[in-house]
């Protein structure tokens, strides 16, 4: 087992909807969590994005429907969230029964004994079916086949541009550009006259900012973080070259003051229409869509773009999970096989609207057709590309981890964020790509060096 005190460390940066505690309960609609007879109430810790408030609002019919169940939701900014349930289940203190946990918490939180295997449960139960789940995300939510997590939303990655803007500079983006025709078109769109950058790209230090899009372009390059022996390879050809191609690219044809853009930055970029380009999230397409947006309906999509490997897109994933430890484990399945089910997808899509349906877990919700229609820009495409990635392989050699935007053992948060701060210092010539990387090939390679300890063990 792991040491806990570094699993306590092992958390993402991340941006939540809220920077306090919010506790849903005890209110009109979210159940009495009163001792009441005959009704067990299980507590959620969980994650306070639009996606879980969604499910806060929709819990009366889940208690409607198990009226022996309440279900007391916490809910928390991203940060404190893996804060609090890193410590609770580290401790083994038992306080939460259901969390929210991502795709680089599951792997190493089942290995420990922490979650409750899901698998028997999930299987069970053919009107869940598991198989439909996409691929890639059954296995960001499994470890030694088992499954320790139930998707609730995923993502990958794409290409972003400005359709309008192609059109008028005579360009065409092709369905699955290499990142030199990327670099290429965006300094052909560049227009510091109208105060617009070829591309935006995060540059936001933080292993969870900027180098959710960064390894991914390690990846297809070519390179690692670590090969197979646990030996960094930060300052090694294939991640070398791929970060000199992030920050030549963005110092010639990006965004001002990189250093300050990660998400959040990017999508108010692009979405003012101030970048003609913008590589993330799949997520951002329904932020770019709406109803209102200045870009609606200008926007086209293609495949994350490539070197080396035929996809390069990330894959994260948000899950429910039980506590190994919760006494009441029939009751807390029952609340996560309907929060991740199929007719879960229905009711938010018939009371709420189809385009705020949990996202990019179910292949079957790509060929609802009022799904389709509400998400037609970019379903397709999303969908085509979870299918695709690869979480155990993402790059051109093997890995000893699962994961493609991150590194799937709890010092890397601490690696990912030290080498990403010496990376935005070379935006501004403060330091050079290569010292910047030997820098973090010897932060990385003290993390490599514990690995090497362990499987010593």
């Amino acid at each position: 087992m792991r040491q806990t005190g570094r699993h306590r460390a092992a958390l993402v940066a991340g941006v939540g909807a809220a920077s306090l505690m919010l506790t849903v309960s005890g209110c009109a609609g979210f159940g009495n969590l009163g001792n009441q007879p005959g009704v067990t109430t299980i507590t959620l810790a969980s994650v306070n994005n639009p996606q879980m408030q969604d499910l806060a609002t929709l819990l009366p019919e889940f208690e409607k429907a198990h009226p022996d169940i309440k279900v007391n939701v916490i809910m928390m900014e991203e940060n404190d969230l893996r804060n609090a349930t890193t410590k609770d289940v580290a401790t083994r203190g038992g306080q939460y029964d259901v969390m929210t946990v991502g795709a680089y918490e599951v792997p190493m939180w089942g290995r420990n004994g922490w979650l409750t295997d899901l698998t028997a449960k999930a299987k069970a139960d053919p009107s869940y079916d598991v198989d439909d789940f996409f691929k890639p995300v059954q296995q960001s939510v499994s470890y030694d086949n088992k499954i320790y997590a139930a998707p609730f939303y995923g993502e990958s990655s794409f290409l972003m541009y400005r359709k309008d803007l192609f059109q008028k500079a005579g360009l065409t983006m092709p369905a699955h550009p290499t990142w030199q025709q990327v670099a290429q078109l965006a300094a052909k769109l560049k227009d510091p006259s109208q105060d617009r950058a070829g591309i935006c790209l995060r540059g936001k230090p933080g292993w969870g900012e900027q180098f959710a899009p960064l390894t991914t372009v390690v990846n297809t390059f070519g390179g690692q973080w670590y090969n197979m022996s646990w030996d960094a390879q930060v300052n090694k050809p294939g991640f070398s070259n791929a970060v000199n191609f992030y920050v030549n690219t963005i110092k010639q044809s990006g965004e001002r003051d990189p250093a300050s853009f990660g998400f959040t930055e990017c999508l108010n970029l692009f979405q003012q229409g101030r970048a003609a380009m913008w590589y993330d999230a799949t997520s951002a397409a329904g932020t770019l869509e709406t109803k209102g947006s200045p870009v609606a309906g200008k926007v086209g999509y293609v495949s994350a773009p490539v070197v080396k490997t035929k996809e390069s897109g990330w894959l994260w994933t948000w899950n429910l999970a039980i506590n190994s430890l919760s006494k009441h484990q029939q009751a807390d399945w029952e609340f996560v096989k309907w929060a991740t089910s199929k007719q879960y997808e229905q009711l938010v899509g018939q009371q709420l609207g189809w385009a705020r349906v949990p996202p990019g877990t179910r292949q079957s919700l790509y060929a609802n057709p009022q799904y389709q229609q509400a998400s037609s820009a970019f379903a397709g495409l999303t969908a085509q590309t979870l299918r695709s990635v690869d979480p155990t392989h993402p790059g051109v050699d093997p890995q000893p981890w699962t994961g493609i935007q991150f590194v799937g053992i709890p010092e890397f948060q601490d690696v990912g964020n030290q080498t990403s701060q010496q990376i935005a210092n070379t935006f501004s010539g403060g330091e050079s790509v290569a010292d910047a990387l030997d820098k973090g090939q010897q932060i990385a390679q003290i993390a490599g060096d514990t690995q090497k300890r362990e499987a010593g063990k």
